[in-house]
This record gives C-alpha cells, structure tokens and sequence, in this order.
C-alpha cells in the first residue's frame, strides 16, 4: 500500500485532492516580487544608476577595442582627410645615418631612448648613466611584458625610411634629427625587438601589430605622426588606414 502524504507537509494534496492554498500564495507573491526587481532594475538602469549587461560574456569577442577614444579616432580621421595622397617614390641615398637619433642629454644625461624606457616603463631603476637596470615594459604590440631593457626597441611609428620615401628626403639633416628623436608627438613606442623587427619600415598597408587589439591605436598614432611631419601617404596605406578606423 502507497503511504500517504504527510498532512503537515506544504504544497503537497491535501483533502479532496486540492492543491494546499499556502503553496499558490508563495508562488503569487515570489512573482510579484521578481516583476517588481525587474522593473526597479530597468528604472534603475534608465537612470544611468547601474548598468546592466545583455548577452552572453563568454561570447563576446576576445580582443576589445584599443585606448583610442571616439575623439581621437575622430581627429585621426580629419587629419587623414588633410594628408597629401601620392604614389609612394623611393628616391635613392637613404641611409640610416641621415636620421642621427638617440639624442643624449635630452633629460639630464639620458638619451633619447632611455628617456622613452623611463616613460614607458613601470617602476624602472636606472643606473648613474640613465640605463635602466631594473623595471617592466608592456609592448602594446603583441601584448608582452618584459623585465630586461634589452628586450626592447624603441619603434619609430613612421620608420626612418618610410619617413624618407614619404618627404624627409628633402628635409635637411637637422629636420631629420628631430624626427627620429620626436618626443612631442607618439612617433617612439617602447616595443618588444621581435614586434619592431618585424614590421621593419612597412606601411600599415602592408603591417599591423599582431595584436589586433592594438590596431586603433596604432593607425591613430600614425596618421598623427604623418600629420605633425607633414608627410604623404600612398593610396593603398590610405586605404589600410580608412579601413582600420571604420571598425574602430
């Protein structure tokens, strides 16, 4: 024989074989107070008091957008707009020599690129000549972080020679100096030697950093140094560039 349901137990069938009354009012009011929470929530959430996230986490992309705010891509766009857009030339007679860079005593004793590891760098202990001989250095280009100086290169955004087929090569070597050592605009990038080495002195038509998270940035940061320098870009690095800052 079935035992029979305890009477002192909630929401089983009491006489009759009804439904227990306490059960039904539970569930009235815990979905009363669900809809209630939801609504304060969207209220809340109209407001700007709270945010509230839609979708799944894990499923959004893994790389999220660079730094570049929607101002300075905005910027990177009119001052692409001002460019002069030429077919590249290659005049002859470049040589790395043009371009003396690594300035010293640009901040006390330092060379222009210790002063760049200082700025780049966290936490970073140099010795009485200005070399770093401890600290950390992130490399927006791949995502690295690195504990050794010699680790690390100080890119050129515009590398030499791409500043040389772009118009340096009529500037005078003075001009050129400033250039390479350009503190003023984002022209140098603390980077890891194997992301610099790599991308040697290709256009963005032809390179971009293997993080793809970075390439905001890094577009923005080249119109603007193209910008400041007054240097011309090809139709197909334009269109790189145009292409970058539509999914930015």
């Amino acid at each position: 024989m079935a035992k029979k349901p305890s009477a002192n137990r909630p929401g089983r069938t009491g006489k009759g074989g009804k439904s227990g009354k306490p059960a039904s009012r539970l569930a009235t009011i815990a979905g009363t107070v669900i809809g209630l929470l939801v609504i304060a929530a969207f209220a809340l959430q109209q407001l700007g008091v709270i945010e509230l996230e839609v979708g799944d986490p894990a499923a959004a992309p893994q790389d999220s957008p660079g730094s570049a705010s929607s101002s300075d891509v905005e910027q990177a766009r009119q001052q692409l707009e001002e460019l002069t857009i030429e077919e590249e030339h290659d005049p002859p007679g470049y040589d790395r020599a043009l371009f003396p860079h690594w300035d010293r005593g640009v901040e006390g004793n330092c060379t222009t690129r210790q002063v760049v590891l200082l700025r780049d760098g966290e936490d970073v202990e140099t010795d009485d000549n200005c070399q770093p001989v401890s600290g950390s250095w992130y490399s927006a280009f791949d995502g690295e972080t690195f504990t050794d100086a010699q680790d690390i290169d100080i890119d050129h955004m515009v590398a030499l020679k791409e500043g040389w087929r772009s118009g340096a090569h009529a500037w005078s070597t003075e001009e050129r100096q400033r250039f390479a050592n350009d503190l003023d605009s984002s022209q140098l990038w603390a980077v890891s030697a194997s992301s610099n080495r790599s991308k040697g002195d290709a256009d963005p038509a032809n390179w971009l950093p293997p993080l793809e998270s970075a390439h905001c940035d890094y577009v923005v940061s080249w119109i603007e140094v193209k910008h400041v320098w007054n240097l011309s870009a090809d139709p197909e690095e334009e269109a790189a560039l145009r292409e970058v800052l539509d999914g930015c």
